[in-house]
């Protein structure tokens, strides 16, 4: 089947707008978008930029978003984006980060959300023996969900929050919030309140469900956040 690739394109250092450059390939329809934008970066214009790098949905790399919806170029088929022979596919780069070049985005106030709300565990009390902290199956399957996500940033570029608060810290770093405060080895609530139980936290979040429709790896998103405003208000009522 022919595909035309209609790619978003920007590079700041040489351009003070983006634009669209279309490309004509020759596709299986079970071939995946990324390896469209790898046979055009190989073979017909080798200035064309993205980032990849496992392939199999798992390194959240390839993230953007394709007839306007964020998702995994590796994970994503023509046949899924293209009804048929000369189809238009469109790739844009992901929302609320600015474009680095063409579709690689700079990810840096992303990863400054995600490193806000301390998303590692803290405990202080000695291991059972001295040597691990006990967890029964039940304990694990109340987060398991949240240790699903591979920080893609497509609920980030998805959620329509952040167009009129950019200062929100966003649906991935309140899903590993909720990832820790949910585990039962964790006594870190309190010190990620600061974070969590401000106007720019939880309660920013309007249930739009936009991040669960993106999420590759299918992460229930808002359930997470909701199930977070919970613990945080209980804990809140805890200490009144």
């Amino acid at each position: 089947m022919k595909v035309t690739m209609k790619i978003r394109r920007f590079n700041p250092e040489t351009e003070t707008e983006s634009r669209y450059q279309e490309y004509s390939i020759e596709a299986e329809p079970t071939d995946r978008v990324l390896d469209g934008l790898m046979h055009i970066k190989s073979y017909v214009d080798g200035s064309l930029a993205f980032r990849r790098s496992c392939g199999h949905g798992v390194c959240g790399s390839d993230a953007m978003i394709i007839n306007g919806k964020e998702c995994l170029a590796c994970k994503t088929l023509f046949r899924d984006v293209a009804p048929g022979d000369e189809a238009v596919v469109t790739i844009e780069p992901l929302r609320h980060q600015p474009v680095q070049r063409d579709l690689m985005v700079d990810q840096s106030r992303f990863f400054q959300s995600y490193r806000s709300v301390m998303p590692f565990l803290f405990n202080d009390r000695p291991a059972e023996g001295g040597k691990e902290r006990i967890q029964s199956q039940a304990e694990r399957e109340v987060f398991d969900d949240e240790t699903n996500c591979i920080l893609c940033t497509a609920c980030f570029s998805a959620c329509p929050v952040l167009d009129v608060n950019p200062n929100y810290v966003g649906p991935a770093a309140l899903v590993q919030a909720s990832r820790f405060v949910n585990d039962s080895r964790d006594a870190g609530l309190d010190p990620r309140l600061s974070v969590l139980n401000d106007p720019n936290g939880v309660w920013s979040c309007d249930n739009h469900f936009d991040c669960t429709r993106v999420c590759p790896r299918e992460i229930k998103v808002t359930k997470a956040i909701n199930f977070l405003k919970r613990k945080i208000s209980k804990q809140l009522e805890t200490k009144a």
